[in-house]
């Protein structure tokens, strides 16, 4: 494995953290969390258009650059640095890869250009905090995360005219709880259990919730504003199939959470980063006892400990980026490791940060309270870490000798 980026990907890291650095500071980040869509929409225009950071792993042929994990992980290391609050996550993470996918080629046709020009925005709807289930991250990947009927979640089922060639004509009761950006998204994919219970299966439909009928949307208040989130409701609401019934959804799902594991990694990576970054900053510049504090043996030492967990965590980010690309013949339980070993270096890190500032550092109008509200929240989200690491376990077979020695013994 040749760990050093590219000048392609150095190119697309240097551009998008000049543009992040003049158009996203702390002040220009409170001010976009605050309005209707959660986001500057005019920056994400900027990024998705002249920067192509929508399209970023787009097949070519529908407009994108064609990238892949390494790439948007990289792209998304920078915009974790910046706390930047847009749709990134929800539309190239985990939509775009999935149209691509499963989609027919006249889904794909009409959805994946809008999507790279950055025209069209997407949130998968999962119901409650199943996603890192959904993904296979935490759990085995049965499709029994999605619900339906008594379970909660989202149900489906053919309307009353039956399904269209196209697909179209299915119909979506229930609801999902922390949609990710879902109060604005232009377009919501939603993973529903059809065929009753005994014969259950989970499939993804294709739903455009501006006019809809039977479609509320709520956002929710979030812990980290710069994540925001929805509650969708879904009652009668026409949908289509994405691709066909015989696909294979928990499957599909599963092989993108190690591709969106990696990316949701160096993101954390990024902010953690950053956040390190400002603390040391501060430790040169405070004064106390006639020294600047990180003058101090101890505070140089939880520095130090702090940046080897950093750059730990930023190799894991990055093998596991490079591995669900295709780097390696089997990339197992890379991209869980990986997300745990940043997450816990993000919370360790904002953590100190806010420690070593002091009072400021508590404050509202401190930036460090916002990475610190990433680490909590991210961990929430995404984790937690000691379920993410023993999914891995699992996925490597770490243990499946000793439970079959101990059921021998017993």
């Amino acid at each position: 494995m040749d760990a050093a980026p590219s000048e392609e990907q150095e190119r697309i890291r240097r551009t998008l953290r000049d543009v992040l650095r003049e158009r996203c500071g702390p002040g220009e980040v409170r001010a976009a969390v605050r309005t209707e869509a959660g986001y500057d929409e005019e920056l994400w225009g900027l990024l998705a258009g002249r920067v192509g950071l929508a399209g970023l792993a787009v097949p070519a042929r529908y407009g994108g650059a064609g990238c892949g994990p390494t790439e948007l992980a990289l792209a998304c290391e920078e915009t974790g640095r910046a706390l930047l609050p847009s749709p990134l996550l929800g539309t190239a993470g985990l939509v775009a890869p999935l149209i691509a996918a499963l989609g027919t080629e006249a889904q794909r046709a009409e959805l994946l250009p809008g999507i790279s020009s950055g025209e069209l925005t997407c949130a998968f709807a999962v119901p409650g905090g199943a996603l890192p289930a959904a993904l296979g991250l935490t759990a085995p990947n049965d499709g029994e995360w999605s619900g339906g009927g008594r379970a909660g979640g989202v149900q489906a089922r053919p309307g009353p005219d039956g399904q269209a060639p196209d697909g179209s004509g299915w119909r979506l009761y229930g609801e999902a709880s922390q949609v990710l950006g879902g109060h604005s998204a232009d377009l919501l994919l939603v993973a529903a259990r059809t065929g009753g219970y005994v014969r259950g299966r989970t499939l993804l439909f294709v739903l455009r919730p501006a006019g809809a009928r039977g479609v509320t949307r709520t956002r929710q208040t979030a812990l980290d504003e710069t994540r925001p989130q929805a509650r969708v409701e879904l009652r009668d609401a026409e949908a289509a199939l994405l691709g066909d019934a015989g696909a294979e959804v928990p499957g599909e799902l599963a092989r993108l959470g190690r591709s969106v594991a990696a990316v949701l990694a160096a993101e954390a990576v990024g902010a953690a980063d950053r956040a390190l970054e400002r603390t040391v900053g501060h430790a040169r510049s405070r004064v106390q006892f006639g020294r600047p504090i990180g003058s101090f043996q101890a505070v140089k030492h939880r520095l130090a400990d702090l940046y080897v967990a950093v750059q730990a965590a930023r190799s894991a980010a990055y093998y596991a980026a490079w591995a669900a690309g295709g780097g390696a013949a089997d990339d197992g339980p890379a991209g869980g490791l990986a997300l745990a070993q940043a997450l816990e270096a993000l919370r360790k890190v904002a953590g100190e940060a806010v420690q070593l500032h002091g009072g400021i550092g508590v404050t509202w109008e401190h930036e460090v309270q916002l990475y610190f509200k990433r680490a909590a929240s991210d961990e929430l989200l995404f984790g937690p870490v000691h379920r993410l690491r023993a999914r891995a376990a699992d996925e490597a077979g770490l243990f499946a000798g000793r439970v079959a020695r101990e059921a021998v013994a017993l």
